[in-house]
């Protein structure tokens, strides 16, 4: 059984100075009333979020990990009575100070003790509805990006995107692959984000279409990818560098795979189905030469926020697209890929890791990145 947490939340608050909780207040009322509406349909009282998809979208950005590869420090019960997050004693100091939204009741248990079963205690009658319960209707309610957020996440890409131009203009034929991402991490950690992915495929490891960095030199090409966490939203983007005017094949294929993209981009609406989406994805391949199972080589992307992809893409996700849903398709062909975080607004699909010291082409009456040639 947890015990309330003692400490002086509001000192704890008050001294720091190097953090604030990121949740914002009018998108914190928001998230409420959708878990509530969850609650209301499915006729229980209180709701257990355990993942860190789940916490870091109803906390408005609070960090809940301490390993990026390992389980979230915190447990939630929203109740009807309010929010009440169960931290390990050794965490709470820090998470009062810098991670707690107000109107959150802190709890601790041991830093031995049991999250899980700690926070669902606190329900009224010991079982909570838990995420598994209501894995579509969460998603559903993470769909539709509120301002502040939509406003965070636009810089979290921007910093991702600048981070990769700097990196891929410095960046040299001998630059071997590690070198590279580890320049990549350092930019991202440095502007508050998190590296949660770091890929790279010089021109001896084309073929990879998730290429985990060694040590080779990347050679006469090269692809980079980024998946930047901040406030619990992730950015994702790939870009490719190349020290020669390219093969008239992969200029080829460089503009195949963009019409590709393209095409998503036209299907990507208000009121579609994903599974219809995916669908159109598959056709566009052969469409564009690429043949007809190019999709089954590598996933196709989906929506993006506070997942990397929330869900991937497939025939069995009937999730209706909504405005202001934040998404990451990434086409990929034979030695090319293509691939930025865009936010779906009532103007069209709005492109957020963006710089604009990186190349581009109009593609569909988009700007699109090009192959940068340092």
């Amino acid at each position: 059984m947890t015990t309330q947490f003692t400490a002086d939340v509001t000192a704890y608050k008050a001294s720091a100075t190097t953090r604030t909780a990121p949740g914002n207040v009018a998108d914190r009322a928001v998230k409420r009333q959708r878990a509530l509406d969850i609650l209301d349909a499915s006729g229980r009282d209180s709701l257990l979020l355990t993942s860190n998809t789940a916490l870091t979208w109803y906390l408005d950005g609070s960090r809940v990990h301490i390993s990026l590869a390992g389980d979230p420090i915190a447990a939630l019960l929203v109740d009807r009575s309010g929010d009440h997050l169960v931290t390990f004693n050794n965490e709470a100091g820090r998470m009062a100070a810098e991670e707690l939204p107000d109107g959150v009741n802190l709890h601790t248990v041991p830093w031995h003790g049991q999250l899980h079963a700690a926070a669902a205690d606190l329900a009224v009658d010991g079982h909570p509805l838990v995420e598994a319960a209501v894995t579509t209707e969460l998603r559903a309610a993470r769909q539709q990006l509120l301002p502040a957020e939509a406003a965070r996440y636009a810089e979290l890409s921007a910093d991702a995107a600048a981070a990769m131009t700097d990196v891929l203009t410095a960046a040299t034929p001998e630059t071997t692959e590690f070198e590279l991402v580890s320049q990549l991490a350092a930019k991202i950690v440095a502007v508050g984000a998190e590296p949660l992915v770091l890929l790279c495929n010089g021109a001896s490891r084309s073929e990879f279409r998730h290429p985990l960095a060694t040590h080779s030199p990347i050679g006469r090409r090269a692809m980079a990818v980024v998946c930047a966490r901040r406030n619990g939203l992730v950015a994702n983007l790939t870009r490719w560098v190349a020290f020669d005017a390219g093969t008239p094949q992969e200029l080829d294929a460089e503009a195949r795979i963009a019409a590709v993209e393209a095409d998503i981009f036209r299907a990507t609406v208000p009121g579609a189905r994903l599974n219809e989406v995916f669908t159109g994805i598959k056709q566009a391949y052969a469409r564009h030469g690429f043949g007809e199972d190019q999709w089954t080589l590598h996933h196709q992307g989906g929506p993006a926020g506070y997942a990397g992809r929330d869900p991937r893409v497939t025939a069995e996700v009937t999730d209706t697209i909504v405005l202001n849903q934040p998404f990451t398709w990434n086409p990929s062909g034979p030695g090319v890929k293509i691939e930025d975080t865009v936010l779906l607004t009532d103007s069209g699909l709005r492109v957020l890791t963006t710089d604009h010291r990186w190349p581009g082409t109009q593609v569909d009456g988009r700007r699109r990145p090009l192959t940068l040639r340092p």
